[in-house]
């Protein structure tokens, strides 16, 4: 195969770990893209073949994540330079590595509050299965330090901090981007177990279902719908809302308790879309 075929043949898996890492697939895209573009620079550069190439673009793409993460974080950071980890004639840790063949799901608002250093050990540990030496070669750190960041990282997303824990308006939001983007099992890992969604008289005549019971049939409803769904402050409760012509329509009104949907209803009375106002995030716009 010559490295253009390679390419092609390891795009779905960097893909994957690109848009894990940055929650945001068509950045990751963009991210894929560019370490293919690094991959022929390097090549035209240098006029050797790279030895391991699938372990070469796992690094560049994984470390051009780690640029973007930083951009986005408002504090002072060390760079990480590309180099040569990876290169022809450098020795490859990568080589015992095996990947994971799914991808884990955490709740990625959670994993949008780790520093840029643990939410790329977390991933690449615990969802792709990356050695630890792996991970520190790309952090170009050690294997203990490596090892320290993801620990610390699961610790996060497994229990918390009460200031870390989840406002609701980050669980609705987490919600619907789940079921405008298809992703069924972190629907149900948002949903209570004993999830419902129920609905008003104006919300049934409108179209909406009256009521739906237990996660898994919660989970499958809204699935790859509600692309349509704009988010919303019902009173001083975020929410989410379908508009027609500039005016809401129809509202689903969450429950959220403990993190977690505890139950959706679909409000279209007047008098509650009345009290529909346009947020962004916790703000009103």
């Amino acid at each position: 195969m010559d490295r253009t075929e390679i390419f092609e043949a390891e795009r779905p898996r960097l893909l994957g770990i690109a848009s894990r890492v940055l929650a945001d697939h068509a950045e990751a895209e963009d991210v894929v893209q560019q370490a293919w573009l690094r991959l022929e620079r390097a090549v035209a550069r240098d006029g050797t073949d790279i030895e391991n190439l699938p372990a070469w673009l796992t690094t560049v793409t994984t470390r051009l994540c780690l640029d973007r993460l930083r951009s986005r974080t408002p504090v002072p950071v060390e760079e990480v330079e590309l180099g040569e980890t990876f290169g022809a004639t450098a020795s490859d840790p990568a080589d015992d590595v095996a990947l994971a063949d799914t991808v884990g799901i955490a709740l990625q608002a959670v994993i949008d509050r780790l520093s840029p250093r643990e939410r790329v050990a977390f991933v690449l540990h615990d969802s792709f299965g990356f050695e630890f030496g792996t991970i520190a070669a790309v952090l170009d750190t050690t294997p203990a330090a490596a090892r320290k960041l993801a620990s610390r990282a699961r610790a996060k997303v497994a229990q918390p901090a009460a200031e870390d824990s989840l406002a609701d308006w980050e669980v609705v939001d987490a919600f619907m981007d789940a079921a405008r983007g298809g992703d069924l099992e972190r629907l149900l890992q948002l949903l209570a177990p004993d999830a419902v969604v129920g609905a008003d008289a104006a919300a049934v005549q409108a179209g909406t279902p009256a009521s739906i019971e237990g996660r898994g049939e919660v989970a499958a409803f809204f699935n790859g719908s509600a692309h349509a769904a704009m988010p919303v402050f019902v009173g001083d409760r975020p929410a989410a809302a379908w508009f027609h012509r500039g005016a809401a329509a129809v509202v689903f009104d969450f429950t959220v308790e403990h993190g977690m949907v505890r139950g959706i209803t679909f409000r279209a009375e007047p008098e509650v879309l009345a009290r529909v106002v346009r947020r962004d995030g916790a703000d009103p716009r």
